[in-house]
C-alpha cells in the first residue's frame, strides 16, 4: 500500500467492523479497497474485543502512514418487549394485544413492556411499531398498568423485539448506563468520533458532550421524528450528523425518508459539519457478492447530494463479502465524481459564507480553483476548522490538509475531499510556503509546473485566525532541497 497515496474520490467510506472484518488482515484489505474510517458498534461485543479492534486499526495506521478515523457508535435507549412463554407467538391482523407491566411470560394476548415511562404517556390513536415496523399496533386505551392495542399489521412476535414509538416524545435520556460506560471506554481508547443514538432533543447532545470532557468529536444520529423537528438545535451542538435511515425509515413513512435525507445533508453542509449517510446502502451484499441496481443508485444519490461519507453496516461487519462491499462502494463513488454533471449537482445547494475572513477565503479558494488550473488546496490547520470551511464549498480539487495534531488528522478522515497529513507546525510565511510545496509534491498533489493554493492563518498556531491565501507554482525540485 503506497504510504501517501490519496484516494481517487472525495466522498469518504465509513466501514463497520465486526466478526467478519475485525481481523487485522481484513482491516488492511478494507483500507486497500477504499475504507477511510471505521465504525465500532458498541451495541455488540465486549470492551475487550473492541479494544483489540482499535489497537489493530492504530497498528495499521502506523504501517501505512494514513490517518484512520475511528467512530464508536453508542447503542442508545432501545425499547424492547419482554419474553414469551413459547419464545414467540402470532398476533393475527385486527386482533387486540396488550402491553403491560406484569413480570410474566407473554402469550398470544399480551406481553410485558419493561419500560414504565411509557405507561400513562401514550394516548389513544398513537402507534407502536415492533421488530423494525414488521408489526404495527394502534393504541386503543392506555393507563398506568396496561396499553391495549389493535394490530393493524400482525405477524410473528418473539422475545425481546425492539419497539419504536414514533408519535410521542419519550421521557428517557439518550444515554443509558451502558452508553455511559461505553462512552468512557471510547474516550479512554481515543476514539476520534462518538456517535449518539436515538437523539431526541439538543439537551441529549449537550449531556453527551459534557461526559466526553472535551475529547473527540460528537456525531448525532438522526433517526427519530422528534430529532428532525429539533434538527437546527441538534446540528448546532454536534460536530457531525449521521442520517441513520434504519430507525428513521421505521418511524416515518418510507416515502418521507429520501427528501428528508437531502434536507439533512443540505443543512449539515451549510453548517460546515460532516454528514454521513448510513444504513442498508448495499444491504444485499451481506449475502451476495454484487449489489442490486437500486442499491447502486442509492449510494450514487448520496454522493450526488454532496454527503461527506457513506457508511457500510452489516455488509462489512457480518456479511460474507466485506472487502467486495467496500470495493463496490469505492467504484460507485469514483464513477459518480467523474460524471461531468457531478459538480453542478453538488452545487445546486447554495452555501452562503458567513461574514468572516475565514469564510471569505474558503470561498475564494473554490473560486480560484475553478478559474485557474489548480492541482490542490493545501490547508494548514490545528483544529480542522479551516479544512471544514473549505470542504463545505465542495471545490473541484482535493484538499491536502497539514496539521500538527494527530487527533485532527484522524477526525478529518470523515470530511469530504480531505487527505490529511500530520506534520510539524510552522513558524513563518517562508516555511509555510516551502512546506506546502514539499508536502504537495510528496503526497502526489502536483508535479513541476503545477499550481497549488496555500491557506493558513497568521500568527501561526493561533486557532480561528485563517487570513492568508497564496497561489504558488511547484518547481518539481522541492524534495531535492530538503527532506521533512
Amino acid at each position: 500500500m503506497n504510504k501517501f497515496d490519496p484516494r481517487d474520490r472525495k466522498v469518504k467510506i465509513l466501514a463497520t467492523l465486526g466478526p467478519a472484518s475485525r481481523d487485522p488482515e481484513m482491516i488492511e484489505r478494507l483500507v486497500k479497497a477504499g475504507a477511510d474510517a471505521f465504525r465500532v458498534n458498541m451495541s455488540h461485543g465486549e470492551h475487550e474485543t473492541h479494544a483489540e479492534t482499535i489497537a489493530s486499526i492504530r497498528k495499521l495506521e502506523k504501517k501505512t502512514g494514513r490517518p484512520l478515523g475511528i467512530l464508536c457508535d453508542l447503542q442508545g435507549p432501545k425499547l424492547r418487549v419482554g419474553k414469551f412463554a413459547e419464545g414467540k407467538v402470532v398476533i393475527p391482523h385486527g386482533r387486540h394485544f396488550t402491553l403491560d407491566r406484569k413480570d410474566e411470560p407473554g402469550d398470544e394476548t399480551r406481553v410485558q413492556l419493561p419500560h414504565p415511562e411509557l405507561f400513562g404517556l401514550l394516548e389513544k390513536g398513537q402507534r407502536l411499531l415492533i421488530d423494525d415496523g414488521k408489526i404495527r399496533l394502534r393504541v386503543i386505551r392506555a393507563d398506568e398498568d396496561e396499553i391495549l392495542c389493535s394490530a393493524e399489521v400482525g405477524g410473528v412476535i418473539s422475545d425481546r423485539k425492539g419497539v419504536n414509538v414514533p408519535d410521542a416524545e419519550i421521557p428517557i435520556p439518550a444515554l443509558t448506563e451502558k452508553d455511559r460506560r461505553d462512552l468512557a471506554f471510547a474516550v479512554q481508547h481515543k476514539a476520534d468520533w462518538i456517535a449518539l443514538s436515538f437523539v431526541q432533543r439538543p439537551e441529549d447532545v449537550a449531556e453527551a458532550r459534557r461526559l466526553m470532557g472535551g475529547y473527540g468529536a460528537l456525531m448525532s444520529k438522526i433517526e427519530k421524528p422528534l430529532a428532525v423537528r429539533h434538527l437546527d438545535g441538534i446540528l448546532e451542538l454536534s460536530d457531525g450528523i449521521m442520517v441513520a435511515r434504519g430507525d428513521l425509515g421505521v418511524e416515518l413513512n418510507p416515502e418521507e425518508v429520501p427528501p428528508l435525507q437531502k434536507r439533512i445533508v443540505q443543512q449539515a453542509r451549510a453548517a460546515g459539519k460532516p454528514v454521513v449517510v448510513a444504513t442498508q446502502m448495499l444491504e444485499s451484499m451481506i449475502e451476495s457478492p454484487s449489489p442490486t441496481r437500486a442499491e447502486v443508485s442509492d449510494v450514487a444519490n448520496a454522493v450526488y447530494d454532496g454527503a461527506d461519507a457513506v457508511m457500510l453496516s452489516a455488509e462489512t461487519a457480518a456479511g460474507q463479502w466485506p472487502q467486495e462491499a467496500v470495493t463496490i462502494m469505492d467504484r460507485i463513488a469514483a464513477q459518480v465524481e467523474m460524471d461531468p454533471g457531478y459538480a453542478e449537482r453538488i452545487h445546486l445547494t447554495g452555501v452562503e459564507a458567513d461574514a468572516t475572513t475565514s469564510d471569505a477565503l474558503a470561498q475564494a479558494c473554490s473560486s480560484i480553483a475553478n478559474t485557474l488550473n489548480i492541482s490542490a488546496i493545501t490547508v494548514f490547520t490545528a483544529s480542522g476548522s479551516s479544512a471544514r470551511r473549505v470542504a463545505r464549498e465542495r471545490p473541484k480539487v482535493p484538499l491536502l490538509v497539514l496539521t500538527p495534531l494527530e487527533s485532527t488528522a484522524r477526525r478529518l478522515a470523515l470530511l469530504w475531499g480531505v487527505h490529511a497529513v500530520q506534520t510539524k507546525d510552522i513558524g513563518s510565511f517562508e516555511e509555510m510556503i516551502a512546506k506546502g510545496k514539499r508536502m504537495a509534491l510528496r503526497n502526489g498533489f502536483g508535479e513541476g509546473g503545477a499550481k497549488i493554493i496555500v491557506l493558513a492563518g497568521v500568527p501561526f498556531g493561533k486557532p480561528g485566525a485563517t487570513n492568508l491565501l497564496h497561489v504558488v507554482t511547484l518547481s518539481g525540485r522541492e524534495l531535492e532541497k530538503r527532506e521533512g
